[in-house]
């Protein structure tokens, strides 16, 4: 039996416009299990990224809870929140965002300075092997701005995992990649997952769903569906191809 990483009931997000309210999410219920690499699929304003943030906490819901090791993000002051993005969990996003003026060394290492559970010497030792397993170590000295979109995306899952968080949020993170860039950086998400690492992506490339062994589908605010799979193998892509076309023909996708 898996165990929960992470658990929301009765999570809701709404906005006030023009004198109404526009509800993103309703009375959603979900639990992410460690491991798991967990992809939630939806048509475009479905409310499939206002979920993942609300989930992380980088956006507080309006009703219901998020619950973490105990606590319950929705509850929890901003310092509570700032400290679990610093050591539980690890942000990537379709936009790099990585430091103009920084190295990708720079890049990666900035979030684990500022965790004081290890030494500089540890960080620094812990990024340069992250840029050796992203297979961007030999251009550690350049800047964002001198590597291709690719290459700055590596970069951005490595800064991502510096601190070895327990859940990797990612918000569609081959999005602005060409199809060779987005292979390699699924390559690298999915050989994480192996490793361990538990993640939540949102996406809404096909090729991208393939690696995942859950999909969540959402439509209007609500998980309507959830597909389960094996773990991801290149010489049965085809056959998983089918399988999840299926279901997302059967989802209205």
């Amino acid at each position: 039996m898996k165990n929960t990483i992470l658990s929301a009931k009765g999570l809701c997000k709404s906005f006030a416009h023009n004198g109404g309210q526009i509800h993103i999410l309703s009375h959603v219920d979900l639990e992410l299990y460690e491991g798991d690499f967990t992809v939630i699929m939806g048509a475009s304003g479905s409310g499939k990224s206002t979920l993942l943030y609300a989930l992380s906490g980088m956006d507080r819901a309006t009703a219901g809870q998020v619950v973490y090791d105990g606590e319950d993000l929705v509850k929890m002051n901003e310092k509570g929140l700032a400290g679990l993005r610093h050591t539980d969990f690890g942000f990537i996003f379709q936009q790099m965002h990585l430091v103009s003026n920084l190295s990708l060394l720079e890049n990666i290492a900035v979030p684990g300075y500022l965790n004081k559970d290890k030494s500089a010497a540890q960080v620094k030792e812990r990024a340069e092997k992250l840029l050796e397993q992203m297979g961007i170590s030999h251009i550690k000295a350049h800047l964002p701005s001198q590597v291709s979109g690719g290459e700055q995306q590596r970069c951005a899952i490595a800064r991502a995992v510096i601190n070895e968080p327990k859940l990797l949020f990612a918000d569609e993170p081959t999005g602005a990649l060409n199809r060779k860039n987005t292979t390699e950086v699924l390559n690298l998400l999915t050989e994480l997952n192996e490793s361990g690492q538990s993640i939540l992506m949102v996406t809404h490339d096909m090729r991208a769903a393939l690696r995942a062994s859950r999909i969540l589908y959402i439509a209007d605010g609500k998980i309507i569906g959830e597909l389960t799979l094996p773990p991801y193998a290149l010489n049965e892509e085809k056959s998983r191809e089918t399988q999840v076309s299926a279901w997302l023909n059967s989802m209205e996708w």
